[in-house]
C-alpha cells in the first residue's frame, strides 16, 4: 500500500517531466545558429535513418520524439525525398512540416572567393536570374563613384555598411559562400542573403579588434579584397597584409596588380607598364594608400588576414606561375626574384 501511495504521488510529476521533455524536443530549436545546411533524404530511406541523420547534424534534439510524433500523426508516407535547407534554429515541428510539404531547396548559387561584381553579374545572367542593368541597379556599378538609391536603402539595414562611402557599390560585401534559394527568386534575394551572411561572419570579436586598431570595416574589407586576389594560403595572406599595411604607414604606394586589373576591367592576369598609368582611384600604382574601395568580395581568411597581419622585414612579394609566393626585403632582391621566377 505504501509503495502504491508513493507511486500515485510521484506519477503526476513523472508525467509532467515527460511532457516537458517531449514539448522541448518537439517545439524548441536545438540552438540559435541561423546558418542553414543542406539535408538530403534519399528515396526509400527509412524514417529511423532520417531521424538519426537529423540528430547527427544537430537539427533535432531527440530522434525518438521525432519518429513518434510522425508515426502518431500518420505523416510518414508524406515525407518526401530531396534536398532540404534546414538550420538548428528550427524546431523539430518546423522541420517535420518542411519535410511533409516537400519544401525542397531548388537552386544552388555559389559566390566564389575573390569574385567581383562583374563576375557575379555574368554568373547570374547565365542562370537567368538577372540582366546586366538590373543587377548593377541593385548593387551599384564597379569602379563607378556614384550614389545608388538601392545601395543606400540596403546600407540602412546593415550596420557594417555605415562606414562605406555612400557613392560606392556593394563590392566587397557579398560574402562568398553557397546559397540555396527557391526557383524564381531573383538577384535581390541573393544579395540580401549574402549581406546577411557577411553580417554573421564579421562577428563582434573581429569588429572589436578593428575598432582597437582605429580602422574601419570599409578599410579592412578594401585591404582584404586585394589580399584575396593576390595570394592563396592564410599564412601568405597574413604576411602580404603586413607588407601592405607597412607600405601605407611608410607612405609607399601599394602597387598591387589586382587593383590595375579591376580598374581597367581586363580579365587576364598580365599587367603591362601602360596599364599601371590608367587613371582610376582604384589604381594603386597611380594613387597613394588604399584604392577607392574593395576590388572584389573576400572570404573570411582574407578578412582575418587584413585584421591580423603578420609583421616581417619583407616589403615586396610576387607569385610564381605555380602559385608559390616569394617574399623579399629589398627592391634589389625583389628584382632578382622577378628575373628568376617570372621569366
Amino acid at each position: 500500500m505504501e509503495l502504491n501511495k508513493k507511486l500515485s504521488v510521484l506519477l503526476p510529476y513523472l508525467l509532467l517531466l515527460i511532457a516537458t521533455y517531449i514539448t522541448q524536443a518537439l517545439f524548441f530549436a536545438p540552438s540559435k545558429n541561423i546558418e542553414a545546411k543542406l539535408f538530403t533524404i534519399n528515396k526509400g530511406e527509412a524514417l529511423k535513418e532520417i531521424a538519426f541523420n537529423l540528430k547527427k547534424d544537430n537539427l533535432i534534439k531527440d530522434p525518438y520524439v521525432f519518429i513518434t510524433y510522425i508515426a502518431i500523426a500518420g505523416k510518414y508516407s508524406k515525407v518526401q525525398a530531396g534536398d532540404y535547407l534546414l538550420s538548428s534554429q528550427m524546431s523539430a515541428y518546423d522541420i517535420i512540416n518542411i519535410l511533409i510539404n516537400g519544401e525542397i531547396a531548388k537552386e544552388t548559387i555559389t559566390i566564389i572567393e575573390g569574385w567581383d561584381l562583374r563576375d557575379l553579374n555574368n554568373y547570374l545572367k547565365d542562370k537567368k536570374m538577372t540582366t546586366e542593368n538590373d543587377f548593377f541597379n541593385l548593387t551599384g556599378t564597379p569602379t563607378e563613384i556614384k550614389k545608388n538609391q538601392n545601395v543606400e536603402e540596403l546600407s540602412k539595414k546593415f550596420s557594417f555598411l555605415k562606414d562605406k562611402p555612400v557613392n560606392l557599390s556593394l563590392e566587397g560585401y557579398l560574402f562568398p559562400d553557397t546559397y540555396y534559394i527557391d526557383k524564381g527568386d531573383d538577384a535581390e534575394t541573393l544579395i540580401e542573403k549574402a549581406l546577411s551572411n557577411f553580417d554573421s561572419k564579421l562577428n563582434q570579436e573581429l569588429i572589436n579588434e578593428i575598432k582597437i586598431q582605429k580602422k574601419t570595416v570599409f578599410e579592412i574589407i578594401t585591404m582584404a579584397s586585394m589580399i584575396e586576389k593576390e595570394v592563396k594560403t592564410l599564412d601568405d595572406k597574413k604576411i602580404v597584409s603586413g607588407i601592405l599595411w607597412k607600405r601605407i604607414e611608410s607612405g609607399m604606394r601599394l602597387q598591387v596588380d589586382a587593383t590595375v586589373l579591376y580598374a581597367t576591367g581586363k580579365e587576364n592576369s598580365k599587367v603591362y607598364i601602360k596599364d599601371t598609368q590608367f587613371d582610376s582611384p582604384y589604381n594603386t600604382y597611380r594613387y597613394d594608400s588604399l584604392p577607392a574601395g574593395p576590388i572584389g568580395n573576400p572570404g573570411i581568411d582574407s578578412i582575418v588576414a587584413a585584421i591580423y597581419p603578420t609583421k616581417t622585414n619583407n616589403l615586396y612579394y610576387l607569385s610564381t606561375p605555380d602559385g608559390k609566393t616569394i617574399f623579399s626585403k629589398t627592391l634589389e632582391e625583389h628584382n632578382y626574384n622577378k628575373n628568376k621566377y617570372l621569366k
